[in-house]
């Protein structure tokens, strides 16, 4: 995957609050977690992952499914591929 620089930093920004989140849920969880802020806190890292999930998509189609310079079959197998991760993901 060929991102910029940019797109790097913005990814690795998302991937270390989802890490927070998921910090911040182990130490509610250690404690004695009132259930709906647990939910809620559970409910905001999701959030974060879907997101994450969405802009690694939205990059990865435009770049190989939106390159002009692959044939046909190369299309159709990244085309095969996203979907085999999306069915894999929304489970």
């Amino acid at each position: 995957m060929s991102h910029t620089q940019k797109s790097k930093s913005k990814l690795l920004g998302r991937i270390r609050r989802i890490k927070g989140q998921s910090i911040a849920i182990e130490a509610s969880l250690e404690g004695n977690p009132e259930c709906m802020a647990l939910l809620q806190q559970i409910a905001a890292l999701k959030g974060a992952v879907n997101g994450l999930m969405k802009e690694v998509l939205e990059e990865h189609i435009k770049e190989h499914l939106g390159a002009e310079d692959i044939t046909q079959q190369q299309r159709q197998q990244e085309i095969e591929d996203v979907l085999s991760i999306l069915k894999t993901y929304l489970k």
